[in-house]
Order: structure tokens, then C-alpha cells, then sequence
């Protein structure tokens, strides 16, 4: 399989490189429709795990580093050799790998004195795990999807309603990831997420 016959990854997403592409698992893939039809049934897969999990423990069974690697390789073990595995090398998004586990430990532990003393309303801390963990990039690929769905679940594990991402397929070329990109940018930049929030949410 060539990168060429995978086709580009939409704007804003870690590419997908020979690297990444030689852990493919299965061997009927031959372009990017394929490569979402099979990723989307193992998130399928994955959902009915992750729902039970963030119900019956809550908060700190979601904001958790172990619970961040069980979740990207449940989402993607079907389809990814390298599901659940860190990102080892440098890349456009992320910095240094060897950072990656104080960094997302840092954030999980920093989300939970959020929650812990009510500093950032439901929606807003939720947006800023996203983002925090989008910054981190712990993985290879598949970044987004396991960081929106991270927010997800905290919301679920609050009882709250999950985002609607703006009610867009986040992994295709139009006018709802394009909006969704300048809020999250906007949001790691200057630390303001009411964007990010108002996407996420509308």
C-alpha cells in the first residue's frame, strides 16, 4: 500500500506517513474511503466500552493517563498496530516525544483540580482537555478523534450532554472543519476556548 493510494489527510491533521501506514492491519484498504469505513466501525466498536466506563468511574477513571492509552487503542486496535502506542518522533503538531507522558499526567492532573474546585464551567473544561491534549499529540495519528471523544466523556462522566461538534464530520474538507480549526488554533493560542466552546456545543 502507498501513501498515494491512501490519498491527504484534511488540513490541520498529522498526516499519515509511510511509518504510520506499514502498522495498517487490514489488507482490503486501498484509499481514504476505505480507511475511514474501517476506522469509524472500530470506534463503533470501541463506544458502548468507553460510555460504561466514564459512567461507572467518573471523572478521575476518565482524566486518567492509563485510561488515555486503553481508549486510543480500543478506538483503533482493529485497524492501527501502532493503536495506543506514543508517538516516538518529532512532528508538525506536539513536541518532543519523550515530554509526552509528564505532559499528559500534567494535564490530567491539572483537569482534576479543575473539576475538584469547580474553576471552569462543564463545557469550558472539557474544550481545554481537548485542546491540551491536541497540543500534546501522544500519538502517532488519530489525535483528534481520541481527544474529541476524551472531552466526550468527561461530559458523560458528569452527566452532562456530549458536544455536537458543531454537528460536522471533522474528518472531511468543508466549511465545519474549517470552523472548527480557527476555534481550536484560536483556543491553544491565546487560551481563550469560548470559541472552541460555542463550535463545540452548537
Amino acid at each position: 500500500m502507498s501513501l498515494r493510494h491512501i490519498g491527504p489527510e484534511p488540513s490541520g491533521t498529522m498526516p499519515i506517513d509511510y511509518e504510520d501506514l506499514v502498522g495498517l492491519i487490514p489488507d482490503f484498504v486501498a484509499n481514504r474511503e476505505d480507511l475511514n469505513t474501517v476506522e469509524f466501525e472500530n470506534i463503533a466498536k470501541a463506544l458502548p466500552w468507553a460510555y460504561e466506563r466514564a459512567r461507572r468511574d467518573g471523572p478521575e477513571g476518565v482524566l486518567y493517563y492509563g485510561f488515555m492509552l486503553d481508549l486510543h487503542r480500543n478506538m483503533f486496535g482493529d485497524v492501527w498496530r501502532w493503536a495506543g502506542t506514543l508517538r516516538q518522533r518529532l512532528a508538525d503538531i506536539g513536541g518532543d516525544p519523550t515530554q509526552i507522558v509528564m505532559q499528559s499526567q500534567s494535564l490530567f492532573g491539572d483537569a482534576l483540580l479543575w473539576h475538584g474546585e469547580s474553576l471552569f464551567r462543564a463545557d469550558e473544561l472539557a474544550a481545554r482537555v481537548h485542546g491540551r491534549l491536541v497540543s500534546i499529540h501522544p500519538f502517532p495519528n488519530r489525535n483528534g478523534r481520541l481527544t474529541r471523544l476524551m472531552a466526550d466523556l468527561y461530559l458523560i462522566a458528569i452527566g452532562s450532554p456530549t458536544f455536537t461538534w458543531g454537528e460536522s464530520r471533522l474528518d472531511e474538507v468543508d466549511a465545519g472543519r474549517a470552523a472548527y480549526i480557527r476555534a481550536l488554533v484560536l483556543a491553544i493560542g491565546t487560551d481563550d476556548y469560548s470559541e472552541l466552546v460555542r463550535f463545540a456545543r452548537g
